[in-house]
C-alpha cells in the first residue's frame, strides 16, 4: 500500500443511532470524499458484535443493513474505499490469537471498558471475547497498516494499546506493522470534535448508545417518524423555562440545541440566540422533532434505494483487497515468529 490508511468500523449488533450518524458515520463520509490522498477502510467488526450478548438470528442481516446505512449517508463507491466484514478476512483472527501470546493479562485487566462492562455480570458470564476485544480490534488496525483510526473518548485506551502491542512487536522481530498516530495527533487529524456527541435523550449526561438499556432516549436511523418525534417531545429538560447553551447546567436543553444545529447546518450559537427569551419548551422540542422527521424521512428513502444485491458486490470486491493486504502484513508476522520461512 503507497497511501497512508485511515480505518473505522461501527458495531452491527444493533439499529445505528443518529448519534452514530453524526459521530461516527458522517465524517468519515465526508472524508471519504475529499481524502483522495488516502485509502479509507470502512468495515463492519461482525466478530466484535458477540462479546456482549445479541440475538443470533438477526447478526447477518444486520450486518448488511449496516453497509447500507453507510451508502445512504452517501459514502462513494470508488477505488479509495474499502468496505468489507471483519469475519469475510480470516487474517484477522489469526493475528489475534498471536498477538494475544504478547499479551498480559494485566494489561487487559486495566480496559476501563472492560471493568465497566463485566462490572455487573458474574465471572462465569464474563466472556473471553469481552477480556480479548483490544487485541481483536489492534488487529483490524495493524492488519492494514492503518495510521488514522477515528476513536471516541471510550476507545482512547484500546488504541493505545494498539500501538503499545505495535512497538513491542516491532522491537522483537522488526519493522513489520505501522504504528497508528497518538490520540493526540488523531484529534488534530480528525479534529477533536469528531466523536459521539449526541447524548441520549432521556439521560443527557451519557451518550446515544445503541446498546441502551432503554431505546426510549435512542433516536434510531430506521425509527417510525411518529415514534422518533415522541421520543423528542419527551426528551429530559428541566425546570429553569430558559434556552440557554449550558451542559453543565441544562444537559437536556443543550443536547437538543446540538441536534438541531447538527440537522439545520446552524452553529450553536445561532440556534441558541434565536431562542433566546422564550421559555416555552414543547415549541422548542416541536422545531427539533420537525428537523430530526425530516432528516429521517430523507435518509429513509435513501436507504430504501440500496438492495441487498448492490452491497454484497460491493462487500465482495472490498473483501478480495482487503484478503490480500491482510494476508501480506499476517504473512511477515507468520515469518517473523518462525510459522513460515
Amino acid at each position: 500500500m503507497t497511501k497512508q490508511t485511515i480505518l473505522t468500523g461501527l458495531r452491527a449488533n444493533n439499529e445505528l443511532t443518529i448519534g452514530n450518524y453524526f459521530g461516527g458515520m458522517l465524517p468519515m463520509v465526508d472524508m471519504a470524499k475529499k481524502a483522495d490522498d488516502y485509502q479509507i477502510n470502512m468495515f463492519i467488526p461482525d466478530l466484535h458484535s458477540f462479546t456482549t450478548d445479541i440475538d443470533h438470528s438477526k447478526l447477518y442481516d444486520q450486518i448488511l443493513n449496516c453497509a447500507k446505512l453507510f451508502l445512504a449517508s452517501g459514502l462513494p463507491t470508488n477505488d479509495n474505499i474499502l468496505m468489507y466484514r471483519q469475519s469475510f478476512i480470516p487474517a484477522h483472527s489469526e493475528l489475534t490469537w498471536i498477538l494475544d501470546c504478547f499479551t498480559g493479562v494485566g494489561e487487559m485487566n486495566r480496559m476501563t471498558q472492560f471493568k465497566d462492562k463485566s462490572a455487573s455480570l458474574s465471572d462465569d458470564r464474563v466472556s473471553m471475547g469481552l477480556f480479548n476485544y483490544p487485541v481483536l480490534m489492534a488487529s483490524d488496525i495493524l492488519l492494514y497498516q492503518a495510521t488514522y483510526v477515528p476513536v471516541g473518548d471510550d476507545q482512547t485506551q484500546h488504541l493505545e494499546f494498539a500501538r503499545d502491542i505495535a512497538m513491542r512487536f516491532n522491537a522483537k522481530f522488526g519493522e513489520i506493522f505501522t504504528i497508528p498516530k497518538p490520540v493526540i495527533e488523531q484529534h488534530e487529524f480528525f479534529g477533536k470534535d469528531q466523536g459521539l456527541r449526541i447524548k441520549d435523550l432521556q439521560n443527557p449526561d451519557k451518550k446515544m448508545s445503541k446498546s441502551s438499556e432503554s431505546d426510549k432516549g435512542v433516536i434510531f436511523l430506521t425509527d417510525n417518524i411518529d415514534a422518533a418525534r415522541q421520543k423528542i417531545m419527551s426528551a429530559t429538560t428541566d425546570s429553569k423555562a430558559e434556552i440557554n447553551f449550558d451542559k453543565i447546567n441544562q444537559p437536556g436543553i443543550s443536547n437538543l440545541i446540538e441536534l438541531l444545529s447538527l440537522l439545520s447546518h446552524t452553529p450553536v450559537d445561532e440556534v441558541t440566540s434565536r431562542y433566546q427569551g422564550k421559555s416555552n419548551y414543547g415549541d422548542f422540542k416541536s422545531d427539533v422533532a420537525d428537523a430530526v422527521c425530516e432528516f429521517l424521512n430523507t435518509f429513509q428513502d435513501a436507504l430504501s434505494s440500496i438492495d441487498d444485491s448492490q452491497v454484497l458486490s460491493l462487500l465482495e470486491k472490498g473483501e478480495a483487497t482487503a484478503r490480500e493486504q491482510a494476508n501480506a502484513t499476517l504473512l511477515q508476522v507468520q515469518k517473523a515468529v518462525g510459522l513460515r520461512k
